[in-house]
């Protein structure tokens, strides 16, 4: 398929001014294709001469195209693009009829049918480039038009769309017509959907599941509503301009490639957060977040969108910090900056020191398939940490009255990030146009090292800096608190930038330096040598959370860079863990020490050592939360026990009990993690995996069985795994996913060996045949990350120097490699 370039869109942007699509779309040809038929209303600029254009579609039989009229030969149809020749000046419409696929990759329009009941859902994903796949249209984001929608549907199915959507009988829906949006916003979610609905601020709410997930959505719907709501009031009491759509429907989808997608109007979420088993609050409070996220999408993305990809960041950045910032205010969950601390900035962090790190505002995107690999840490959550330092920096009021003024200048119209400068520019008296080269155009993490000099009674600090940003941070300096050695006092929380003028006078020495604390920079931090000794001893001693989060994250990067021993950082974790009450803290903390440093950094001698630490350390946790009182430390901790167990006997006890001694009782969630971890360790087998599907024919069963069933240690369970993956292309991007976790176990690397150098070609040619989403998938999740050697690592170069991958494939490997070499660096500086 032919990419856009940026210049091609240029070039069409002063050509066309887009006005009006129609689009009506017929669900009921069968199971393969759907109808697609799209007129559009445009006209072309200028008074003399013609011009030359082309119209995107991907259609899977294009059935007749006329231009004003006049029919246009279909098999001139070039790739996904159809050329439009001779335009004269004036209004011209197009009209396209097709038949189009549906898809079970999670891109263009997504067919599903429910294991459970045998219903099937379709929802649309537009975004990047795949509206193509559904309807005819100049597809870039700065051709804005009103869209018409009417869709013909199966009897019993509800249409969902950007607007309020009308049954007007024999299956005919039409949707409200839509204000100016972009192509890619577009959106279409229909099925036999359970929905709840209410009104707020005189607009319709409403939330909808597939049927089977019914009392899952029911239970949670009062809090849904109340989050929904408390974001709504809070985003106008920021924002001068209202709403923008004249509606508000969260659909929970099945087989989401992403989190969400800020559709005007109709935002789509995967529907794991549909919850059917236990969960903690930091979960809920991850959901709060992405259901503000998106919402803040509706003014950052749909009523003010980007001109092109390059400045994907004034969407994603800004709703990422939003959505962090307004879960804080305005709901039950105001730790959420912890989580974001502990569990999205290490995603920037890692993406920034890689070979394919690139600025939060680039300036060589040069077409869509350069432009979809930027969806990544850097543009989440590294542009929200930049944003988060210029509020620091510039202040709340000027930063939101900034914002004001940028969507005053261009609602319903495209920006770039000139024109975010300019806006903000206009709210203050600062330099915001250097902060912005600064920060936004320069890639790579600052480190930043504290110095105390000078006698006791009258210490100075420095910061000294690796880098060229300039920061405002916080330093906290803590003592220990007499009488109790283990607890830490903060003293004072100093105000410094850096670089600084001249050493800052603290006084007596500290126990404890904290740079960062509060977290409102973007930078690895250090410690001096007190610090650390501290740390060592009183690491959980600090009274709050964000600054241990600031600590962790810190021994983490230490851990990365190799200038701390993979197994101190255990012994530290298993010192201090223990006694952590902050569930984001815990389960990010867990997470890297087991997915990282005991799958990963430590050599396969050392990990029984390191598996047995964790497990001790979560034994301690279930322990200490027998009475009850905390179920969500001991939900993390029962999901990690069960995730460190070496042998079966205690987890195998769990499941045939269907309880852990103390609770929890076993859900389906639950079950199929013990289920997954003994077929690692080669303790069930294909009959018990059956009975527990039978039990739990859900689509979340499925998944769980087939990553069982690719877990087992077995030499044909493994080759039915692997032509499932990469000879056959039946498996949805779920399905995929799910049998790629099971496959590759660091426990069965011997078994697994051969498969290795199998993965790079065979990868290869699944991306070119499936396309990016489902070469993020086998990047991701099929690739032999527990293989920590130099042969993975030359066979992986020599794949990216040969074998030509798809863009995002090359993407991933890239990455993936890059991950490798620093693991083997670690084990090389954990072994010397």
């Amino acid at each position: 398929m032919s990419v856009l370039t940026r210049d091609e869109a240029q070039t069409r942007a002063r050509l066309l001014d887009v006005h009006h699509y129609a689009i009506d779309l017929d669900l009921t040809r069968g199971d393969e294709t759907f109808d697609s038929r799209t007129a559009i209303r445009f006209t072309v600029r200028g008074d003399e001469g013609t011009a030359d254009t082309f119209v995107e579609v991907k259609p899977a039989q294009l059935r007749s195209v006329t231009l004003d009229g006049q029919p246009l030969d279909p098999t001139a149809l070039e790739e996904n693009r159809l050329a439009l020749k001779d335009l004269a000046p004036g209004e011209h419409e197009l009209r396209v009829e097709a038949a189009m696929r549906y898809s079970r990759t999670g891109e263009g329009m997504h067919s599903f049918t429910d294991p459970a009941d045998g219903e099937t859902y379709v929802y649309t994903q537009l975004f990047l480039d795949d509206v193509q796949r559904v309807y005819a249209a100049f597809d870039q984001p700065d051709l804005k038009a009103v869209f018409d929608l009417t869709v013909t549907a199966p009897e019993g199915w509800t249409v969902l769309a950007n607007g309020v959507t009308e049954d007007t009988g024999d299956g005919r829906w039409q949707a409200a017509t839509t204000p100016l949006i972009s192509t890619y916003l577009v959106a279409v979610a229909a099925g036999p959907w359970h929905s709840v609905r209410t009104e707020h601020r005189g607009l319709p709410f409403g939330i909808h599941c597939r049927r089977s997930l019914a009392p899952h959505l029911d239970t949670d719907a009062d809090e849904l509503f109340e989050v929904t709501r408390a974001c709504f009031d809070r985003y106008h009491e920021k924002f001068d301009e209202p709403y923008p759509f004249d509606s508000y429907d969260q659909a929970f989808v099945p087989e989401f490639n992403a989190g969400a997608m800020e559709n005007p109007g109709l935002v789509t979420f995967r529907d794991e957060f549909v919850f059917r088993s236990a969960v903690t609050d930091t979960q809920r409070q991850t959901r709060a977040m992405v259901i503000a996220h998106e919402m803040a999408h509706m003014w950052f993305g749909d009523l003010v969108t980007l001109r092109w990809w390059d400045d994907i960041w004034l969407n994603e950045s800004f709703a990422e910090y939003m959505g962090y910032q307004t879960t804080a205010e305005a709901t039950r969950f105001t730790d959420t900056w912890t989580d974001f601390g502990v569990t999205r900035k290490p995603w920037g962090y890692d993406a920034d020191q890689r070979p394919s790190t690139h600025p939060v505002a680039p300036e060589d995107v040069q077409d869509t398939a350069s432009a979809l690999l930027n969806f990544d840490g850097i543009s989440y959550a590294k542009g929200a940490s930049a944003l988060r330092q210029l509020v620091a920096w510039l202040g709340e009021k000027d930063f939101l009255a900034g914002i004001n003024i940028h969507f005053e200048r261009h609602r319903f119209a495209n920006a770039s990030l000139a024109d975010f400068i300019d806006s903000l520019a206009a709210a203050t008296d600062r330099d915001v146009h250097a902060w912005a080269d600064a920060w936004l155009r320069t890639t790579g993490v600052d480190t930043l090292v504290p110095s105390v000099t000078g006698d006791n009674g009258s210490r100075a600090l420095t910061v000294r800096r690796t880098g060229e940003r300039p920061h405002r941070i916080a330093v906290g300096l803590y003592d220990q608190s007499p009488g109790d050695e283990g607890r830490l006092t903060p003293r004072e929380r100093l105000d410094i930038d850096v670089p600084q003028a001249e050493p800052r006078p603290i006084g007596k020495l500290p126990a404890l330096v904290v740079l960062n604390d509060g977290d409102l920079s973007y930078a690895k931090i250090r410690f001096d040598a007190d610090s650390f000794r501290t740390l060592r001893e009183s690491l959980s001693g600090l009274p709050d959370p964000l600054t241990r989060a600031v600590v962790w994250n810190a021994l983490r990067d230490a851990v990365r860079d190799g200038e701390l021993p993979a197994a101190t950082y255990l012994d530290i974790a298993r010192a201090h863990l223990p006694h952590e009450t902050d569930l984001a803290l815990v389960d990010g903390v867990l997470a890297f020490a087991s997915g990282q440093v005991a799958d990963r950094y430590v050599t396969a001698e050392q990990r029984p050592a390191a598996l047995s630490t964790l497990a001790e350390l979560c034994r301690d946790l279930i322990r200490r939360t027998e009475d009850g009182d905390h179920p969500g430390l001991r939900l993390i901790a029962v999901r990690h026990r069960i995730a460190t167990a070496a042998h079966p006997d205690t987890i195998a006890a769990w499941l045939a009990d269907g309880t852990v001694p103390g609770g929890p009782e076993l859900d389906p969630e639950l079950r199929w993690r013990i289920l997954t971890r003994l077929a690692v360790l080669g303790a069930t087998d294909e009959a018990a995996i059956a009975a527990e599907l039978a039990d739990d024919p859900s689509a979340t069963g499925q998944e769980g069985a087939a990553r069982c069933r690719a877990a087992l240690p077995d030499a044909e369970a493994k080759a039915r795994a692997w032509e499932a993956m990469f000879a056959s292309d039946d498996l949805s991007n779920y399905l995929f996913t799910a049998t790629a976790q099971g496959f590759w176990q660091p426990e069965q690397a011997d078994l697994v060996r051969d498969y290795v150098p199998r993965y790079y070609p065979e990868a290869v040619a699944l991306a070119a045949r499936r396309g990016p989403a489902m070469a993020d998938a086998a990047g991701r999740w099929a690739f032999p990350a527990h293989a920590v050697d130099a042969d993975t690592l030359r066979l992986g170069r020599e794949c990216l120097a040969d074998a030509d991958p798809i863009p995002a494939l090359r993407r991933k490997l890239t990455d993936q490699l890059d991950d490798l070499a620093r693991a083997l660096r670690v084990r090389e500086t954990g072994t010397a």
